[in-house]
């Protein structure tokens, strides 16, 4: 429990990340473990946030992700943008462009208001 660790020296701010959690499936660089989300903000009062980035590694896959993780509880998203991802030096295969980034953070906004209407 690397949080509690920190926390017990003194640094109060931490977040928590869940970034996927590695598995025997090959389709994925990861799998994001949404579970883990919704037990984390239950069991403690840290900020969770998702990042669907690492935790599938599509691009195609990242938004669905993130929306899935906002409905889970997380109180944030974290991606990886890149103007052009395909010339990116790493992860561009995981990467949003800025318009796709755009999107993404007007779909989170819409998806936060659902959630709040249904708690």
């Amino acid at each position: 429990y690397s949080a509690e660790y920190v926390f017990s020296n003194g640094n109060e701010k931490i977040l928590l990340c869940e970034r996927g959690i590695r598995t025997f499936e090959k389709a994925y660089r990861n799998t994001l473990d949404l579970n883990a989300v919704a037990i984390l903000k239950e069991k403690s009062h840290l900020p969770v946030i998702v990042d669907p980035s690492h935790g599938v590694g599509i691009r195609r896959f990242v938004e669905p992700m993130a929306l899935a993780g906002v409905m889970a509880g997380a109180d944030g998203v974290i991606v990886e943008i890149h103007e052009e991802p395909e010339k990116a030096i790493s992860d561009g295969q995981q990467s949003l462009t800025i318009e796709e980034a755009a999107n993404l953070y007007r779909n989170v906004r819409s998806v936060l208001k659902v959630r709040r209407e249904l708690n």
